[in-house]
């Protein structure tokens, strides 16, 4: 009985492999019935009418090969991005679990009464539908609108310049360029892999394959952001070889807000080093002493003043300055230092920063035209931390007050230009001189370069070791802090990069721009006025 079972099944095994033979052979014959001809005369798949040969097939295969490629690493790299972000998240979700766990600071920072969406998607979608993407919202004025910044594959068109950066410019920061290749690629894997619900047919190419939009494919977009929602990205994108465009509208939404850190900063013992380099210019060190005075001898009091005085003459005037304010009010607290060498800024704050013996301290690096409130001291004490921070606030500068009052007799007293109006002055954001550093920081990094000689690169050099270091650095506008006017001179002996920097400034300096449009059409005005005289004498005779 199992033999003839045993039989039974080996037949069985041989007609089902000769039935799956006897198919196989239909699909071979079935397949060269219905392949297309292969001689040279033959029409290939693709437009009706026309023929391809194999360097196209070879061409359209490695435009694919090529294009699957950049696509694959351009997702491989969002792969890596959101495996970062990812565990970013996990390990301060972790801590924060760790601090609530151990009852340390337990309350969580709530920014409304609102209870928020237990879902973060519908959270995400509840900040789209608030930010102005598909409704626009009703404005009191024209100053309502948040304006967009344009931009293509290579250039940011920016609305917000200040007097140094430029209306087009390549974006600088690598945050900003990943944020916007970031956006391109986003919008393309929008358009390649379209949702049911996008308005938009899938298109075929020339040869009936899918067609796929690349980087090549954009055309510019713009952005915006709402601080307290998000940022609105649109992109347009389009082929060559088609008439409509792709349009793709991303937001990128705020999260709640979380806290980081609540500290307490006891800043009364603080002491700052206030270090002015100095050469001449005895005039300009009386009315800076005049506002030392004021400010840190009657108000702070936690003030040491070191003066680095280079050269001979007008030593002696600097000592009497400093004897005569220090002795009236019984204030001991100052050092100076006499170089008899030429003058160089950043060799002074190098011996003035040295010159402090008493173990760790702040420093102010200071110019004899800065006048300062005892509010940016205070300024200087929270935003600079040992090991941690350094701050460099940027400075509002003062315009020539002879042009700025030129309808005053004569101008006011400094005390009261210090206004921050648009024809007063400006934020000097191109500066870098100013700064508040520990001195254990500054003499880490190895202090200014000596190499550098004469007007302006020394403090651009030291705010560049410093951001190519692990220290945070803070950089602001600070009302405090004021650049009073002074008439400028570019030596000679500069090299052609420093005298541009420097006319570059001195220009900067003079006056708003609508100040000086008008004294450059002076004469055209007083022709004007000239003529409208005449013509009103002339009505009043007849």
């Amino acid at each position: 009985m199992s033999r003839r079972g045993s039989v039974l099944h080996i037949r069985t095994h041989w007609l089902l492999l000769g039935l799956a033979l006897l198919c196989s052979l239909v699909l071979f014959i079935y397949l060269l019935e219905c392949a297309p001809q292969t001689d040279g005369n033959a029409s290939l798949p693709g437009f009706v009418g026309e023929n391809y040969g194999k360097e196209y097939y070879q061409a359209l295969l490695q435009e694919q090969e090529e294009h699957y490629q950049t696509r694959a690493t351009s997702l491989k790299r969002q792969i890596a991005q959101l495996k970062q972000e990812l565990q970013e998240m996990s390990e301060k979700m972790r801590s924060l679990q760790e601090k609530k766990n151990i009852g340390a600071n337990g309350i969580g920072y709530q920014g409304n009464k609102e209870q928020a969406p237990s879902d973060l998607l519908e959270f995400l979608h509840s900040q789209i539908d608030k930010a102005e993407v598909s409704i626009g919202a009703k404005l009191p004025s024209e100053y309502g609108v948040i304006p967009f910044e344009s931009f293509t594959l290579m250039k940011v068109f920016q609305l917000e310049m200040g007097l140094t950066r430029h209306p087009e410019e390549k974006p600088v920061r690598k945050d900003k360029r990943d944020e916007l290749v970031e956006v391109i690629e986003a919008g393309l894997e929008v358009i390649n892999n379209p949702d049911e619900d996008d308005e938009q047919e899938d298109e075929e190419g020339p040869l009936g394959e899918k067609l796929i939009f690349n980087e090549n494919d954009f055309i510019e977009g713009y952005y915006r952001t709402e601080k307290d929602k998000g940022t609105q990205y649109e992109l347009f994108f389009k082929k060559e070889d088609l008439m409509e465009y792709r349009h793709v509208t991303l937001f990128r939404p705020f999260g709640p807000l979380m806290k980081v850190k609540s500290e307490a900063i006891d800043i009364t013992r603080s002491v700052i080093n206030i270090i002015v380099p100095l050469a001449e210019r005895t005039e300009a060190f009386a009315q800076f002493m005049q506002n030392f005075r004021d400010v840190c001898i009657h108000q702070d009091k936690r003030i040491h003043l070191t003066v680095v005085y280079f050269g001979k003459e007008g030593l002696s005037k600097v000592k009497s300055i400093l004897e005569s304010v220090t002795s009236e009010s019984n204030f001991h607290n100052y050092t100076l230092v006499s170089l008899n060498e030429e003058f160089n800024r950043g060799r002074g704050l190098n011996v003035g920063a040295q010159a402090w013996d008493k173990g760790e301290v702040l420093m102010f690096f200071c110019d004899v035209d800065i006048y300062f409130s005892a509010e940016f001291l205070n300024s200087c004490r929270l935003n600079a931390e040992p090991g941690k921070k350094v701050f460099y606030p940027v400075v509002f500068s003062l315009y020539n007050p002879a042009i700025v009052y030129a309808n005053q007799d004569t101008p006011p007293p400094v005390e009261q230009q210090l206004v921050h109006k648009k024809d007063s002055g400006f934020w000097r954001d191109f500066g870098f001189g100013m700064t508040c550093q520990y001195q254990s920081d500054f003499l880490t990094i190895g202090g200014f370069d000596m190499e550098v000689k004469g007007w302006g690169g020394e403090d651009v050099h030291l705010y560049r070791k410093y951001l190519h270091g692990d220290l945070i650095v803070i950089r602001t506008p600070v009302p405090g802090l004021f650049h009073l006017w002074h008439e400028k001179h570019c030596a000679d002996e500069l090299t052609p990069e420093q005298y541009r920097m420097c006319i570059q400034s001195k220009a900067m300096n003079e006056a708003s721009h609508s100040h000086l449009g008008m004294m450059v059409f002076r004469e055209e005005i007083e022709r004007h006025l000239h003529k409208q005289a005449y013509r009103t004498n002339s009505e009043a005779i007849g």
